[in-house]
């Protein structure tokens, strides 16, 4: 069984978030093509609606009115399995005169929330945490800028603080150690805030946002490296993934695996709103494991699990240092890719911080697997199950549809 043929990915899920979340905060009127159709990108149009925005979602197209100055002063807002939309709108509620409570599933309220709350408390919002998660209560109120350096690599924590920054008095520098997805920074300036970046720093400035007329969102980067990820180590597979995101803040898995030796071409195509084009994987034989930094991880950090199935096959050790954020997303991943992949028959060992995986090595599927809920899981597993020429029962497979519906689809049109 192999992997063959062409395919385009759904809108990416981080630009679809930020596209529905920052009309909150803005003027003007926006057609939003190729919108992303994930369960989560619908949690934060669902809240943006709760909170008062106009918007019209026919198929992947939206029509979406900025809703500034026009938000309903409290409500009581879902945000399902994501954490981008309940850390986005925490950062965008904190400078307005509403009172909210922000909440989630059983897997959402188990992510950290606290790390949220700190800095923007430091800017006078009132945000408070239910034992450092959500349910989130946030009371809009006057802000004031700060100089904040992220504690960890997370685009999250980034994206609310300079949406607290834009509605504060002052400046609010914002210092990265290691550079995070930066779809906030470059999406503030399509929509005309005062944003710079000086060195490791993002700075901004009160800002009157405007949606821009027209936008289209490339494909999911993440959506795309399962398939990409998978074609590299299953024999004569050649997969073209098509319009897909090719921001090098997102880029990381592709930079891994010609590392490891995989046939990877990239042709960029375009660059607006952000870098975009088409990445075709053939098969490749012979890969290597190799060492990936810590500085590399906030670029793959979601494609860790299928890139782990990738090691199964290279030759040699592959380390992922300082992962240890992996334990605190819809599952623990580094758990659960450890345990799911030991069961298949890889050497797999997660420690603290870290996963070391040894290869290469046959994989057998047992008759069930289990992705804990984890949509990321789920899909690697389900490709691992090809590797293995099986399709075995995974437990939990229908949190797919949290990044990509139409994965069963795509994988259909694609095995051969």
């Amino acid at each position: 069984m192999s992997l063959r043929g062409v395919f385009q990915p759904p809108g990416d899920k981080s630009i679809s978030h930020r596209t529905a979340l920052f009309s909150l905060l803005a003027k003007g009127r926006a057609r939003v093509e190729n919108f992303s159709p994930c369960a989560d990108v619908r949690s934060s149009l669902d809240a943006a609606l709760a909170l008062g925005a106009e918007a019209d979602l026919n198929g992947d197209s939206l029509v979406i009115t900025g809703s500034y100055g026009r938000l309903r002063p409290a409500a009581h807002i879902d945000c399902g399995n994501s954490g981008t939309t309940l850390r986005l709108l925490m950062g965008i509620l904190a400078g307005g005169e509403g009172d909210y409570l922000l909440d989630g599933d059983a897997s959402l309220r188990k992510r950290p929330m606290e790390r949220v709350a700190a800095p923007l408390r430091r800017m006078g919002a009132k945000a408070q945490c239910e034992h450092g998660a959500c349910p989130v209560r946030v009371r809009g109120t006057k802000l004031h800028g700060i100089d904040f350096e992220l504690p960890v690599a997370s685009a999250q924590l980034k994206s609310a603080v300079l949406l607290a920054g834009i509605q504060a008095d002052g400046q609010t520098r914002v210092r990265e150690r290691v550079a995070s997805r930066d779809h906030t920074e470059r999406l503030l300036r399509i929509m005309r805030a005062f944003i710079s970046k000086t060195g490791a720093a993002w700075l901004v400035q009160r800002s009157s946002l405007t949606l821009p007329d027209l936008f289209r969102v490339p494909g999911d980067a993440s959506s795309a490296a399962f398939f990409l990820c998978a074609a590299a180590i299953i024999p004569d597979s050649d997969v073209t993934a098509e319009g897909v995101l090719l921001n090098p803040t997102r880029s990381g898995h592709l930079d891994t695996l010609i590392k490891m030796g995989a046939r990877v071409e990239i042709e960029r195509q375009g660059d607006e709103p952000e870098p975009w084009g088409r990445v075709r994987v053939r098969f490749s034989p012979g890969l290597t494991g190799r060492r990936i930094r810590a500085e590399e991880i906030p670029s793959l950090v979601d494609e860790a699990p299928i890139l782990a199935l990738v090691a199964t096959q290279a030759h040699g050790t592959t380390v992922f240092e300082q992962v240890g954020e992996l334990r605190l997303k819809e599952s623990d991943r580094l758990a659960a890719i450890a345990s799911q992949l030991t069961a298949m028959g890889a050497n797999v060992v997660a420690e603290e911080e870290t996963l070391a995986i040894e290869g290469p090595s046959p994989l057998k599927a047992p008759s069930r697997l289990d992705a804990f809920g984890d949509h990321r899981i789920a899909m690697t597993l389900r490709l691992a199950g090809l590797l293995a020429d099986e399709w075995p029962v995974i437990v939990g497979e229908d949190s797919i549809a949290i990044s990509y519906p139409g994965f069963q689809e795509t994988l259909a049109e694609l095995r051969t």
